[in-house]
């Protein structure tokens, strides 16, 4: 069993794993509502990919014998001016996520839990690419800026992506 202080800790995070899967599925939206799928396609892995980080801490949770406490989702922004605008917040919230796992690795290695800080270097090499990946699409619509041809060809790029669920390895406590 994990330390009463580290279980509220990871159910906060929960929920701030499923506010952003609700915040990238408000952007998947936005871009679906304005003819650029790519875009809207892109974002719902990210929603995905949240709610794998969500189950991921429930799961843990779960196993150390502790409780799982899920808590109300704020609301989240629905429109954006810009592509750009769109992933400069992502980029910006991803470092929010970042901070708030080095957070939770910093209660863990205080509380000499070193299970809980070795399942947490998933999460931490994770918020490495999401941030990563984040400041590349900025990099990229700021070398666009207003050429219609190029949103479009990221748009097509865009759409090939595809989300990849976590396997029963690395949604559990072992990843």
């Amino acid at each position: 069993m994990i330390s009463e202080k580290l279980e509220a800790a990871i159910n906060k995070q929960i929920n701030a794993e499923l506010w952003s899967a609700y915040l990238y599925l408000s952007m998947s939206a936005h871009f679906a509502n304005n003819a650029l799928p790519g875009f809207a396609n892109w974002f719902k892995v990210q929603f995905h990919e949240e709610q794998d980080h969500a189950l991921k801490f429930m799961n843990y949770l779960t196993s150390k014998g502790n409780k799982v406490v899920l808590q109300p989702i704020e609301g989240v922004q629905t429109s954006w001016d810009s592509t750009l605008q769109a992933f400069e917040d992502t980029l910006k919230h991803e470092r929010v996520v970042t901070s708030l796992i080095n957070n939770l690795v910093a209660i863990a290695r205080s509380e000499n839990d070193y299970a809980t800080e070795n399942m947490l270097q998933w999460f931490v090499n994770e918020q490495v690419e999401e941030e990563e990946t984040a400041q590349g699409m900025v990099d990229a619509l700021k070398l666009i800026g207003d050429n219609g041809i190029g949103v479009y060809m990221m748009d097509k790029e865009l759409a090939t992506r595809s989300y990849t669920p976590l396997n029963s390895s690395q949604s559990s406590q072992e990843a």
